[in-house]
């Protein structure tokens, strides 16, 4: 039986860092992770939309991965996404995630070609392979990989006894509760997971069964995340709904700015904890000088909705 605990609660999607030069800041990563652990959420998640894996090197996806984990290990779970453009880059990076103990990899489909289900799973189970002592979470999100987890190939990677999750980033909450059922099915009770994806939807997603979530805005507001998977537990509902509603307000003021969500985001943490993380890789657009009206406004909201816990 596995030990899903250690998956149910708020996992921010970890955000990436460079220096002034545009180049992988450790420290940075080091920086945001001890903010984390100090803000008590459950886990990271490594390497995924957040953590800008398509703009990255191999070398720097390990690099960051080595530079968590230091801070991490034994104080969060770890999620380190491995999927790249072809196997062999994959394999690589989910053969030195096992080495250096994370919790499990996880991958979205191959993106660009629209492969048949074979040739995703072989993919998927490939990088598990590679990784064999690690569990391994399927990464469902068909609007920006352009091919969706259908209930055929989740029944084909359930006979992978790694497979323990999915990260589910497509829109409607229904996925949720397929996905589970087949889970749970394939498993038994309490022994396959599945996270709310879109943010907008943390409440809607955790009370049709989602475990927890991973996304894109945890980290720059997680006391509003932990606060909903908080009360959704204690089926406080319309309480949790209230905050929800704060943090859509919040993210749609964020994308507002020309920069990208992410450059938001992190100037936000930079002016809010002092933390150097700045901005984002080309081609993601950074911030101009008419962003600093929206992010001066993010910040207040942000500031004025964890006042209200």
């Amino acid at each position: 039986m596995k030990d899903i605990t250690k998956y149910q609660g708020v996992i921010p999607a970890f955000y990436a860092c460079y220096d002034a030069e545009g180049n992988i800041s450790t420290e940075g990563v080091k920086a945001l992770t001890r903010h984390l652990i100090a803000k008590g959420v459950k886990g990271v998640y490594v390497g995924g939309s957040s953590g800008e894996c398509i703009y990255q090197h191999v070398d720097e996806r390990k690099a960051v991965l080595e530079a968590v984990m230091s801070e991490a290990k034994g104080k969060l779970t770890v999620i380190a996404h491995v999927g790249c453009n072809n196997t062999a880059d994959s394999v690589e990076l989910a053969r030195h995630a096992e080495s250096v103990g994370v919790d499990a990899i996880a991958s979205i489909p191959p993106i660009y070609f629209h492969l048949p289900e074979y040739a995703i799973a072989k993919y998927w189970n490939d990088m598990s392979a590679a990784a064999p002592n690690t569990e391994f979470v399927i990464y469902n999100i068909p609007q920006l990989a352009g091919t969706g987890l259908t209930m055929s190939l989740l029944r084909e990677m359930l006979k992978n006894p790694n497979v323990v999750a999915v990260k589910n980033s497509s829109m409607p909450t229904q996925d949720i509760q397929m996905f589970k059922d087949a889970g749970i099915a394939a498993r038994g009770e309490g022994n396959f997971v599945v996270f709310n994806g879109p943010d907008e939807q943390f409440v809607s997603g955790r009370v049709i069964g989602a475990d927890g979530g991973i996304g894109g805005t945890y980290a720059v507001m997680p006391e509003l995340y932990n606060a909903m998977h908080r009360l959704v537990d204690e089926g406080r509902i319309a309480e949790a709904r209230a905050i929800q509603y704060d943090a859509n307000r919040i993210i749609y003021k964020m994308c507002e700015a020309h920069g990208n969500l992410y450059a938001v985001q992190k100037e936000l943490l930079h002016r809010m904890y002092g933390l150097n993380l700045g901005s984002v890789r080309a081609p993601m657009p950074g911030l101009v000088p008419s962003d600093e009206a929206v992010v001066v406004e993010a910040q207040r909201m942000i500031e004025q909705a964890v006042a209200k816990l």
